[in-house]
């Protein structure tokens, strides 16, 4: 690969995902094992491990429905915002064309 080429981003079922986090968890493996096994980057795995065990409780953080909710809860938030400087813009004018 050249200087100022990407590389083009991977995409994991969540079969994989499952299955390659059981080989850790379960499997007796460690991180840099198992993906080297599974052709992945150690620190993806450690990733999916790390949220595998939030899930179930094993270890503190957002859980992956948390994570979603929160991402939801953040696009409402920025629409309202961008209804909300509309609709004081819209104001703004009214109150102009009304005074002249």
């Amino acid at each position: 690969m050249t200087e100022g080429q990407r590389r083009t981003r991977r995409k994991f079922s969540a079969e994989f995902k499952r299955d390659a986090v059981e080989l850790v968890l379960t499997g007796g493996k460690s991180v840099a094992e198992a993906a080297r096994d599974l052709g992945i980057y150690d620190s993806t795995l450690g990733n999916w491990v790390k949220q595998a065990r939030i899930d179930r409780g094993q270890q503190e953080g957002l859980s992956t429905s948390e994570r979603t909710r929160l991402a939801e809860l953040e696009q409402e938030n920025a629409k309202l915002r961008m209804e909300r400087d509309l609709l004081k813009r819209a104001t703004a004018f009214w109150v102009r064309e009304s005074t002249e």
